[in-house]
């Protein structure tokens, strides 16, 4: 029995703070401070699969507002117009259909945030619908 409390004493468990701010300031912590304190062996879990995220939390991803949105529909729109490569397949596979339907999405967004928007966003807005709208137009008539 004595053994085996020795054993328990020699292991123990480390209490790791994992919040993502700090908590005497409120501030986001470092990315590089998070890393270094969860590079312990053993004190982490990880489950399968997890070492893909992991990787892609690496990246900063940009700071989401109406024209990062607006820009991630119109991109969408121009993949399927045939203009760039999906980047799942490295392709450029055109879907005319697909993009009908993207550039509608903006353009009811557009109605629907009518007065609403700063004058960046609105005129975004317009050119977007604008280059899109010129760019299936030339995308049916190849066809």
């Amino acid at each position: 029995m004595a053994g085996e409390d020795e054993k328990k004493e020699g292991k123990g468990f480390t209490v790791q703070d994992r919040r993502r701010f700090s908590p005497e300031t409120g501030d986001a912590r470092d990315e590089a401070t998070d890393s270094s304190q969860t590079g312990d062996s053993g004190t982490t879990q990880t489950t399968a699969g997890s070492a893909s995220p992991d990787h892609a939390q690496e990246v900063p991803l940009p700071e989401i507002n109406f024209s990062t949105f607006v820009i991630s529909l119109s991109t969408q729109a121009l993949m399927h117009l045939g203009e760039m490569a999906n980047p799942l397949t490295g392709k450029v596979e055109p879907d005319t259909q697909v993009a009908k339907q993207m550039i509608d999405i903006i353009g009811m967004l557009r109605e629907k945030t009518r007065g609403n928007l700063n004058a960046g966003e609105e005129r975004l807005m317009e050119d977007v619908l604008f280059d899109l709208r010129m760019k299936y137009v030339e995308a049916v008539k190849k066809r």
